[in-house]
């Protein structure tokens, strides 16, 4: 459950600076709004770089813990209806 509260707030994260974006690109916010949108645009980048860099590490120790495995391919989800 974690890592799905995990997920959910790195797509929230994203989303979020997506449209902090799109307000800054728009030109409709003054001066003091830009610089607190590009605060805000900043501290998610930082997240979001944080929450990436610790998926990526454990992935690695995955891989380290499993060096023999084989690759398999991908089910399309019918596989599992059958099983």
């Amino acid at each position: 459950m974690a890592a799905k509260q995990k997920q959910a707030r790195l797509e929230d994260a994203l989303a979020t600076l997506e449209s902090l974006v799109e307000r800054m690109e728009s030109g409709e916010l003054s001066l003091e709004e830009s610089l607190k949108a590009f605060e805000d645009g900043i501290r998610l980048t930082r997240e979001c770089q944080q929450a990436l860099q610790q998926a990526e590490q454990k992935v690695r120790i995955l891989l380290d813990q499993h060096q023999d495995a084989e690759p398999q391919p991908f089910s399309d989800g019918d596989d599992a209806d059958n099983a």
